[in-house]
């Protein structure tokens, strides 16, 4: 079983300025398993509390890796740069998340748990990273075997609809 990164009281992790930072095998990140060609590698990790001049705890995350993920233009492998830079700030469980704080954008309000798990936390934020349809900037669909081009079905049916009505 993998060891994975725990933060036993986050708000202390916070509000004492501790910083964590690793590297996470991927194949120890399950939910990435459809998206990824090749589980080989890692993700880099870095995870600074803080004290906001609210004196709110907050936590900052950057992640950086290279992942092999499909193009969904023309099926080939492709490198995906990771580069993640997420600002948290920690409510206590149960604790409302106010309105205005759901509405900002500069970071996220998560609740932060006891014994958290940072591996999770970084899947998490790499499952939202990803682009739904990954694409290079430039390539081409694939083609049927030989490489000819293969006529549409429907221009089959535009030919007939044509000749029916020259009658």
């Amino acid at each position: 079983m993998p060891q994975r990164s725990v933060l036993p009281d986050p708000f202390k992790f916070a509000a004492e300025g501790r910083s964590l930072s690793g590297a996470i095998p991927l194949a120890d990140l399950p939910r990435l398993g459809d998206v990824l060609l090749d589980k080989s590698g890692s993700v880099q990790f870095s995870l600074v509390g803080e004290v906001g001049l609210d004196r709110k705890p907050r936590m900052r995350l950057a992640i950086s890796g290279e992942l092999q993920v499909r193009c969904q233009r023309c099926l080939g492998s492709m490198i995906w740069p990771l580069d993640v830079d997420a600002l948290f700030e920690l409510v206590r469980p149960g604790q409302p998340i106010a309105d205005d704080e759901l509405e900002e954008d500069e970071f996220d309000a998560i609740e932060a748990t006891p014994d958290m798990d940072v591996t999770a936390l970084v899947e998490d934020e790499i499952v939202l990273a990803v682009p739904i349809a990954p694409r290079h900037e430039k390539c081409e669909a694939p083609r049927p075997d030989g490489g000819a081009v293969k006529e549409s079905p429907f221009a089959s049916l535009e030919k007939l609809r044509k000749t029916d009505g020259a009658e």
